[in-house]
């Protein structure tokens, strides 16, 4: 056996010394954030949506060397279409690029954060992050007996005699709420459909609730396989690639360390217009709403 040359040698005794992010013998698992409220956005408050983290997406499952793709999901839901957009990119990636990705749930994965959650192959959760609530939401007010209070009358103009369907100045309607109601059914059957085929046979089977929009703790949401097991990233890499793992945090940021608020064209004028005060404070209550509904 030929002895090694001395480059070879001396190049063994430096690697150590090297920077991890130059050591290729070291296994690489890029890391992407989801975090937030999925859909609800304002200028000052992106909201997570698939035009937000696609370009992060992109450049992780792209990552020469990778072992993994590591998604930190920590989000109480939002858009049922953006969450599935979300869901369908990263499964495509993980397709293409023929990558395992795996999941870890920080304060909680529920509804649509559940929906993106799903998309890994893995999920791992903490044993308090809250998981679950695979069902369909939505709200409004009514404030026709109000503006009669005031004096104020209600000018509305449509075509189409559904246009005004529950307008919150009119009073509402039975036949409205049981139209609503059935395409709320419809995308909670689609959610339904996407948790069974991911998850499969890992499900508790006998569990009547589990699709009824509760949710639980991530101790019990692992004895529902709803997740595959209790852990933290770190932790988990480690054990899994070594103690010296790589784990680059993968992020698409914009100007002044915001990301971005678009992926296409016109990036640069949306950045630059002036955000609305009032629509900022009022997105940021509903997304406090919403945390709020897990306790959080």
């Amino acid at each position: 056996m030929a002895e090694p040359s001395l480059f070879e040698r001396t190049l063994s005794r430096l690697r150590p010394l090297l920077p991890s992010r130059l050591r290729r013998e070291l296994a690489l698992v890029p890391v992407v954030r989801l975090a937030g409220v999925i859909g609800l956005s304002s200028p000052l408050r992106p909201g997570l949506t698939l035009a937000g983290v696609a370009r992060s997406l992109e450049r992780a499952f792209q990552m020469r060397g990778a072992k993994a793709v590591a998604l930190a999901v920590n989000s109480p839901g939002g858009s049922a279409v953006q969450s599935h957009l979300i869901h369908l990119r990263i499964r495509a990636l993980a397709e293409e690029s023929k990558l395992p990705v795996i999941a870890f749930v920080e304060d909680a994965a529920a509804s649509g954060g559940y929906m993106i959650a799903t998309a890994a192959d893995e999920i791992v959760c903490d044993p308090s992050s809250i998981v679950g609530s695979i069902g369909v939401i939505g709200g409004s007010f009514g404030f026709h007996r109000l503006i009669e209070r005031l004096g104020i009358e209600r000018r509305l103009y449509t075509a189409g005699e559904r246009k005004a369907m529950l307008d919150p100045f009119l009073p509402e309607k039975p036949e409205d709420v049981e139209r609503l109601k059935a395409i709320q059914r419809d995308i909670h059957e689609t959610f339904i459909a996407l948790v069974r085929a991911r998850r499969g046979d890992k499900l508790d089977s006998r569990e009547s609730a589990l699709f009824s929009g509760e949710f639980w703790t991530g101790i019990r949401a692992r004895e529902l396989g709803l997740v595959d097991r209790i852990g933290d990233l770190y932790s988990v890499l480690r054990e899994r690639y070594g103690a010296e793992v790589r784990t680059p945090l993968v992020s698409d940021r914009g100007f002044f360390g915001r990301r971005a608020p678009g992926v296409g064209r016109g990036e640069i004028r949306e950045m630059l217009e002036l955000p609305s005060l009032a629509e900022d404070l009022l997105t940021a209550l509903e997304a406090r709403a919403l945390w709020a509904r897990y306790g959080l």
